[in-house]
């Protein structure tokens, strides 16, 4: 039976890997594999940005021998692949605009790390790409950009001379970590959180990150590539926009323009709509069609410039509810390591308790500890507060406030729950510390050292979880 695998299983082996060679070299197997619709084509391509390759498609008009003007795309923050953006490539394209979507870099390109000129030149060799087409006017290419794209297409713009317009939908004047904890503000005050907990929930863990460098480009300033950008620049913001600050946004970038001697600037606001582009009446709810008139604006704007360029002007801004703060200097106990050794700390001393009870119980020694019940509660409620706080101020950093749970009394469940585990640590804390003090004298030298440790361990817990917020009423 075993000879007859070892034979077998090299021949599936090669077979497979033909078939694999096979299905790869197979029409339509690639990133862009939606066919085109009617009046469009699809072209892939690859191109460099140094040593960095990228793919793309191209989404163009049909037929015909005239020039038209071309858009290279800029995502959104994230991995992102080409076809998140298809639907606005097969906008420009039907209003003869060749776009140009591709699969964003990953080198250079995390969430921790996050290099905007890198991706400023990936739109530049983008642009490069479409002026070489037969079917696109060189002088015509310009870069559109959404949300983190909206940082990355005036940049691109102020880098090169060859980029003829600006489009930002979404973008905004803020540093992104800035904007990022007002962002989560809106959606955990949204979700029925307390404005209590919003510091602790929606900023302090943000800046965090951002001081520790675990934010990538947390402290990127957009204003220079807009105070030095001198091409066409359209600026589309939403009146209902829970992730980038529009009112505030809209005064920077008209502000960094005029500065910069720019007079061909149109800042626009499609009032209901969501930052995702999509009709919406509070920005948190949203309809699965993009917000009426979101196409036209931007195909007609770039449509125009072929008859002359723009005359600077602006909408009026629209209403937000909260403006946002600059993230404060972070005090030497705020830093990453001052608060990972806290928390080390913490967890450590509360686990030799159980690890020490479980040495002594198999070499059959007991010594008595007074208050035992209270030690054990403190040894099983700290660290599992602890460790459930640092999780879910992760989970929110990471989904940007928009999914906290059911919330209760103005608290997410999960929270509430810390919360309750924490109140009841401090409560046996205070009664372990009683402990200790009242038998110092009679206590035997072991019991002592775990009891004296446990009590470190709430020293170091109390003030770590009033900081996040784990005893805010």
């Amino acid at each position: 039976m075993l000879s007859a695998c070892n034979r077998i299983v090299p021949r599936l082996g090669a077979w497979l890997a033909v078939l694999l060679v096979i299905t790869a070299l197979l029409p339509g197997n690639t990133a862009s594999a939606q066919p085109a619709p009617a009046g469009l084509t699809n072209t892939d391509v690859t191109f460099h940005n140094g040593d960095v390759t990228l793919h793309g498609t191209v989404v163009a008009p049909a037929g015909g021998d005239a020039k038209h003007p071309g858009v290279v795309l800029a995502h959104g923050s994230g991995p992102r692949q080409r076809d998140a953006l298809r639907p606005q490539a097969e906008a420009f394209a039907r209003a003869g605009i060749v776009a140009l979507i591709a699969d964003k870099r990953t080198e250079g390109y995390t969430q921790f790390h996050r290099d905007f000129e890198a991706l400023a030149d990936d739109a530049i060799a983008g642009v490069e790409v479409l002026r070489a087409r037969p079917d696109v006017d060189p002088g015509r290419v310009g870069v559109w950009g959404f949300s983190e794209g909206g940082w990355i297409s005036p940049l691109a713009g102020s880098r090169s001379a060859h980029v003829a317009f600006v489009i930002t939908v979404g973008g905004s004047g803020l540093p992104p970590a800035r904007v990022q904890a007002w962002s989560n503000g809106n959606y955990l005050a949204h979700a029925g959180v307390s404005n209590s907990l919003l510091r602790p929930l929606g900023v302090d863990f943000t800046r965090l990150l951002a001081k520790a460098g675990l934010f990538g480009a947390a402290d990127h300033d957009p204003v220079p590539p807009l105070e030095h950008l001198h091409q066409p620049l359209l600026g589309i913001f939403f009146g209902h926009d829970q992730s980038t600050a529009s009112q505030e946004s809209m005064a920077i970038f008209r502000d960094a323009l005029t500065r910069g001697g720019n007079e061909h600037y149109n800042l626009r606001v499609i009032p209901e709509a969501n930052h995702r582009m999509h009709a919406s009446a509070d920005g948190f709810t949203a309809s699965d069609e993009f917000a009426p008139g979101f196409f036209d604006l931007m195909t007609s704007w770039v449509n125009g410039l072929g008859h002359g360029l723009p005359v600077a002007s602006a909408d009026a801004p629209p209403h937000q509810d909260r403006q946002s703060v600059p993230l404060e200097p972070s005090s030497w106990y705020e830093s990453l390591w001052a608060q990972l050794t806290a928390f080390v700390l913490i967890l450590v001393c509360f686990l030799i308790y159980p690890v020490s009870a479980l040495i002594r119980r198999l070499r059959s020694r007991r010594d008595p500890v007074p208050a035992r019940a209270a030690a054990r509660t403190l040894a099983a409620t700290g660290p599992v507060a602890a460790l459930g706080a640092l999780l879910f101020l992760g989970y929110v950093a990471i989904n940007a406030g928009q999914t906290v749970g059911p919330v209760v009394l103005g608290r997410p469940v999960v929270w509430l729950v810390l919360q309750l585990l924490a109140v009841g640590a401090a409560i046996a804390f205070a009664a372990t510390v009683l402990a200790w003090w009242r038998g110092r004298s009679t206590l035997a030298g072991w019991a002592k050292l775990r009891l004296g440790t446990l009590a470190l361990g709430g020293v170091v817990f109390l003030p770590w979880a009033a900081y996040w917020g784990l005893f805010t009423v």
